[in-house]
């Protein structure tokens, strides 16, 4: 036998024993059954069916059944007609709730939470509802005396089986997690309930004192595992009915039958909806506090990890707030320091840590890294000297601040440079020295050259030779003279002046112009916008200007007249953020970070002739004036556009008139 026919006979047969259960428990007679344990299992048995495509089985079997029972205990061939309408009604109206309001209920899992159990309500209500406007009804009509109150004990009796039997079920069906809840309890409650209801019915005549046992319940709620507090509620649950219908306790002497019924099932399914609700409550309850248990177990244990790597980094890490009080920061940040530490856990100005720029003068207050990281101005990191009696022969950091996206902080990375930058500085001597020492005999090998000229003219087969030896020549003297450019660019003490940006574009445009004329090329067109003044280096400054300019000019396509546009505007950080535009080849977007590393060209090939030092030279003037360079896609045409920054000249003082 296949699993799904296995499990519809299952359920056939269980709903054959409620139903017969149902139909012994009429009152006083009548065709009215008191309990429908049978809702119960029609529930469990159409919302927690897994293959839709055997509903059919299904409800041929719940209408067997329906016939059957009802025929043989009584009832007419209608009535059980209209009876298998009502149950086929009910139970496909609750399967369809259930499966839209608590997605999964008694297929994968039993009611697990507080708002799933008024949701089951609110379904088992509504399909009852709809059951009872068939049932009663028809069966009204068929014997000419239908009553309102018949209605109602369907409906009261039925969603009472559903929440009960149903939950029941669920329960069996789908176990939770054992809770660690001593045996005794389990004792004592059952004991106690036992107590309470054979005094409440079967000793105690006359009075209400049913709602007393509620407190049982509650008691039982709190403490006890779900899967007993449903089992509870239904076993005394019928302890209340069977005493009922045997004419004992609070409820038998009502005399009117449907209410009887009502108050009955009243009692019943409050019973049902307080345990499951405070158990349900607290369940949801424990769940939520293991979870944040787990989480803080989690996060302390991710806390903890980071920071031992904090603490074992070879880098320094230190995370300040915007008044400079240390929030974390890693020994080896102190040990990059020399060891000197501030005692009240603020970071002080650099004097204090013995920090300078690189060219030996000191870092001003404004100029501290975590309060141009708050501003959002400067680089985003650069090289420090640090000379303090922890490190008298002093070290070269790099460090690097960040301003966190909530501003709420600024990261500081320190990082050993000395050893790197020595290197770097003995190769940058030596290419210096080697540069100069070369500019001698290639200056012989261009005079010979020259001298040669008029001796081979008229001879192709030595002009030629001697053409390759002037072009050899000329190539190298531009690699030495860059050379020599790159090691001034980095070595040469920076003496910063007012600078008026408009006159040296408009001095360099005039001599660009001049040699495109002289040189029979096309005359570039140079337009010089309004250029705020800076305060720099004027050597450097017009070597970096001279520089961009001449890229602009040189990497434009053949054929193609160079426009190159020269703007500025001063940003809220006291910088001039100066833009070079061209109308040229471009440089590809990978690359513009890299045209800016030593020897790196973006167009190699006889085309555009260069040595890769151009950019790189620039790169460091910019970087010693505390600014940024950047390239970028020109904004409204093909080519690029060149962007720096340098420190703002300060407004002229107004002298007084006498």
């Amino acid at each position: 036998m296949s699993r799904p026919i296995a499990r519809t006979v299952a359920f056939a047969l269980l709903y054959l024993v409620a139903m017969l259960a149902g139909r012994s428990a009429t009152l006083d007679g009548t065709h009215l059954s008191l309990v429908w344990p049978a809702a119960g299992v029609l529930a469990v048995w159409f919302a927690g069916r897994r293959e839709p495509r055997w509903h059919w089985a299904d409800a041929a079997a719940l209408t067997v059944i329906t016939v059957a029972g009802n025929m043989a205990t009584g009832a007419s061939a209608g009535l059980a007609a209209c009876f298998v309408a009502a149950n086929l009604t009910q139970a496909y109206v609750f399967a369809g709730l259930a499966r839209r309001w608590v997605p999964g209920l008694w297929r994968d899992a039993p009611i697990t939470r507080l708002a799933e159990l008024w949701r089951v309500v609110g379904a088992a209500v509504l399909s009852t509802l709809a059951s009872a406007a068939i049932g009663p009804t028809a069966a009204g009509l068929l014997a000419g005396s239908w009553s309102w109150d018949t209605a109602a004990v369907w409906t009261a009796r039925n969603t009472a089986g559903i929440l009960l039997v149903g939950a029941a079920l669920g329960e069996l069906l789908r176990s939770r997690p054992p809770r660690r809840t001593p045996i005794y309890e389990y004792a004592v409650s059952t004991a106690v309930s036992i107590a309470a209801y054979l005094v409440i019915f079967g000793s105690v005549d006359g009075l209400p004192l049913a709602f007393t046992l509620i407190t049982i319940t509650v008691w039982i709620g709190l403490r006890l595992e779900t899967t007993f507090v449903v089992l509870h509620s239904l076993v005394f649950g019928a302890v209340a009915v069977a005493f009922t219908l045997h004419g004992d306790g609070p409820f038998a002497t009502i005399g009117s039958v449907p209410l009887r019924a009502l108050t009955a099932q009243f009692f019943v399914s409050t019973v049902a909806v307080v345990g499951l609700a405070l158990a349900l409550s607290r369940d949801e309850r424990a769940a939520l506090l293991d979870r944040l248990r787990g989480s803080e177990r989690a996060a302390r244990d991710q806390a903890a990890l980071l920071t031992t790597i904090i603490d074992t980094m070879a880098e320094g890490v230190g995370v300040l707030d915007e008044h400079g009080n240390y929030i974390l920061r890693n020994p080896a940040a102190v040990r990059l320091l020399g060891g000197v530490t501030s005692p009240d856990g603020t970071i002080r100005d650099g004097a204090y840590y013995g920090l300078f720029h690189p060219d030996g003068s000191p870092v001003a207050p404004a100029e501290m890294p975590y309060r141009q990281a708050f501003e959002g101005s400067g680089p985003g990191g650069r090289d420090y000297l640090i000379r303090n009696a922890g490190v008298p022969e002093g070290r070269v950091i790099h460090l690097s601040a960040t301003c966190l996206p909530d501003r709420s902080a600024a990261v500081i990375m320190f990082h050993d440079v000395t050893a790197d930058r020595r290197h770097r500085d003995e190769l940058r001597s030596f290419a210096g020295v080697v540069a100069h020492d070369l500019l001698n005999p290639l200056t012989t090998i261009q005079g010979w050259a020259e001298t040669m000229r008029p001796d081979v003219a008229g001879r192709p087969d030595a002009a030629m030779p001697l053409a390759r030896i002037e072009r050899a020549a000329g190539r190298m003297h531009n690699l030495i003279n860059d050379l020599l450019a790159y090691t001034t660019s980095r070595d040469a003490a920076v003496v910063p002046d007012r600078v008026d940006l408009t006159a040296v574009v408009t001095d360099i445009a005039a001599g660009r112009t001049d040699h495109a004329e002289g040189a029979g090329r096309a005359v570039p067109r140079i337009v010089v916008g309004h250029l705020p003044p800076v305060t720099a280096d004027p050597v450097l400054t017009r070597q970096l200007l001279d520089n961009l300019i001449g890229n602009a000019i040189k990497y434009t396509a053949p054929g193609v007249t160079p426009m190159v546009t020269v703007s500025a505007m001063l940003d809220k950080s006291g910088m001039v953020r100066v833009a070079v535009t061209d109308n040229g080849i471009g440089i590809p977007p990978e690359q513009r970070e890299a045209v800016f590393e030593d020897f790196h060209r973006a167009h190699p090939g006889p085309a555009y002739a260069g040595t890769g030092l151009g950019l790189a030279i620039c790169r460091r003037i910019v970087e010693r004036h505390g600014g940024l360079i950047t390239a970028e896609p020109a904004p409204d045409a093909c080519g690029t556009q060149m962007v720096f920054t340098l420190p703002a000249a300060p407004a002229p003082v107004p002298v007084p008139v006498s």
